[in-house]
Parts: structure tokens; sequence; C-alpha cells
């Protein structure tokens, strides 16, 4: 099913002449989650291990410029509330075992999505240090561009680049039109290089309490998108989030959904 899934989107970047970043099913493979399944430590490292050899055996076999398998997690908390900022040092120690799994399955890098905390981040990147692999770190913002605690998405960059300054950032599980506000012509901006937009123009608290996946428009979500993209100097890696499949995707690059 995972293999499926994957290969629609690699048939996306061949179409569009792109490269592929392909990201583990990982985003809740850290220790409190793990621990809710029945997972201690031990067997959710070997999970995430196994997420990063699946990827490595689909790309070996995908016919794009350039595969790059990312070890994917999230928050360690709520990824729409952003609830008790966590010490960084502490996110350093709960997110490293994760990491360490990453690096030490060749992962070319982290990718942390739907942060919505700078100390969360910090934490990350730190980890990420310790461990000598790459990282990205990804904000989620709310309708009007600031993350979940209420911080700029400016101000989340900027504190995250001054304490420990990760690869890049990116922006996700955020409609097009929840990320504009945010922007401005501040030299941060360069730092943000891609975005994984939701499909749903609804604020998380209304998609945490609907009932029926909105899926949005695919055309009019590329639209929205083109503004985002165009006051983003940096943008380099495009993708999708909540409610979007290989439709969405392919939309925003401009190419014909591939054939099931």
């Amino acid at each position: 099913m995972l293999g499926r899934y994957y290969d629609a989107y690699a048939a996306v970047a061949a179409a569009a002449g792109a490269g592929l970043l392909l990201e583990s099913p990982t985003w809740r493979a850290n220790p409190d989650w793990a621990a809710r399944v029945g997972y201690d430590v031990d067997a959710m490292v070997r999970a995430n291990v196994a997420a990063i050899d699946l990827l490595r055996e689909l790309a070996a076999g995908y016919d794009v410029a350039a595969v790059l398998v990312a070890g994917q997690l999230g928050p360690r908390g709520d990824g729409y509330v952003a609830g008790e900022a966590p010490d960084p040092e502490e996110a350093r120690d709960y997110h490293a075992p994760q990491v360490r799994a990453f690096a030490d399955a060749g992962a070319d890098l982290v990718s942390a999505l739907t942060l919505t905390t700078s100390a969360e981040g910090i934490g990350v990147v730190l980890a990420a240090r310790d461990a000598g692999i790459p990282v990205s770190v990804g904000f989620t913002v709310e309708t009007d561009g600031r993350l979940p605690d209420g911080t700029t998405l400016a101000d989340a960059v900027q504190a995250v680049d001054v304490a420990a300054a990760p690869d890049h950032f990116v922006v996700n599980c955020a409609h097009p039109t929840h990320v504009l506000p945010a922007l401005d012509e501040g030299e941060w901006v360069r730092r943000v290089v891609g975005t994984r937009a939701n499909a749903s123009a609804m604020s998380h608290a209304e998609l945490d309490e609907a009932e029926e996946l909105d899926d949005g428009d695919p055309a009019q979500l590329a639209s929205d998108q083109m503004e985002v993209s165009r006051l983003l100097p940096a943008m380099r890696v495009l993708g999708g989030c909540c409610g979007t499949d290989v439709r969405h995707v392919a939309a925003m690059w401009g190419v014909a959904v591939p054939p099931r």
C-alpha cells in the first residue's frame, strides 16, 4: 500500500522533471505516541529504521532527477495545539532516539513537520546536530499566519536560527491563504524553502471537529499556492499535507494526474 502511494508521487516528479523528496511515514513514531500502541523505545527505533529501509528500496526503482530520503518526525504533543513550550534541551533528549534511528538507517535528512513552537524546533535541530544529519524544521500556522502559540512565523524562524540554525525551514499543515499573512519582505523568508499545503481552507479547530474529509479544489489550491511561492525566493520543495493527494500535488506542479 505504501509503495503504491509513493509511486504516484514519483510519477508526478518524473512528469515535472523535478527531484523527489520521500518522507517516511513516521510522523508519530516518537516515544510518547509509540507507547500508546505498545512500542517501547527499541521497537520504535526498529519501526523508524524499517521505514527508511523501505524508502531506500523504493527510491532505487524511480526514474527521477534525484531522490532524497527524509526521516519525518512530528511534535511531541498535538500538532494543532501548542501547549506549554518545552525546554529545548528536553526536546533534544526526547527526539534523539528517533533522530539517531534515521541517521543510523542512512536517511539523507531529518524532516520535522507541524511543529508549534520555536523551542521544540531548536531541540530537534540540536538532536540532529548530535547525530550528524542535516535537518529541516517545519512550522504550522493558523489562519492569521501565526504559530499555534501566537508567535509570528518570522519570529519563530529567527529564534531557531539564532539558537541552532537548521539547514532550512518549511511551512506545512496550513492552506496557502493562511501562510500569506505571515510573509513579508524580510530576509528571513529566504530561509523558507518549501511548503506542504492543506487542501482545506478551514482552520485547525474546524478540521479537528470535521466528520468528513475536506479535500478542497486542486486547481484552486494550485492557484493559491502560486501566490505563496511568489513570495518565497528560495522555494524548492512543493508538496501537500492534510486532505491532499496526488491530484493536488500534480496540479501544483502543473502536470497531469498519473494513471493509477
